[in-house]
């Protein structure tokens, strides 16, 4: 049976409607990003594990949100290229979501149901992670202050290094 993420989707920064079966058969971490937090570096890491793995059947998905103390204020084109030129991301990036309460994503919805968390099924800020192995299957949810580097691991255990 075809995993239920395969039938979620979601708009590309460009405008674009995705669908997630767009990704079938790769490994897939899902992240919620905002341009102006803490962790916000994070996105050159993740921009490192991108061009590492995405020949090996690896992809990062990333999703926008705005609703951790502003911090991600910008329109999708003020997104886009605060992405490309501040940490060079090439990985997908999606428009701007809500991940908590009754208008979050229907992506983060199913994700947050699969991998609860000790905070419970809330997203407790940005960058937190979610892993996806190759069948579609949420297999681990990362805190927002985990490393991306942290993450290489788990990343060649699903790869089948």
């Amino acid at each position: 049976m075809k995993s239920e993420f395969y039938q979620f989707t979601a708009l590309s920064l460009q405008g674009k409607e995705t669908s997630m079966s767009a990704y079938e058969g790769k490994t897939i971490l899902v992240v919620n990003t905002a341009s102006k937090c803490g962790f916000t570096p994070q996105f050159a890491g993740l921009e490192k594990l991108y061009e590492k793995y995405k020949d090996k059947g690896a992809v990062i998905l990333g999703f926008p949100c705005n609703q951790f103390a502003n911090q991600e204020p910008g329109d999708e084109k003020s997104i886009a290229e605060g992405c490309l030129l501040n940490y060079g991301v090439t990985f997908p990036m999606f428009s701007k979501i809500e991940v908590n309460g009754k208008n979050a994503h229907p992506i983060y919805k199913y994700l947050k149901k699969q991998l609860n968390s000790f905070w419970g099924s809330r997203i407790k800020w940005n960058f937190t992670k979610f892993l996806i192995d190759a069948n579609g299957k949420p297999v681990k949810r990362f805190a927002p202050a985990t490393k991306p580097e942290e993450i290489d691991e788990y990343l060649q255990k699903f790869l089948n290094f």
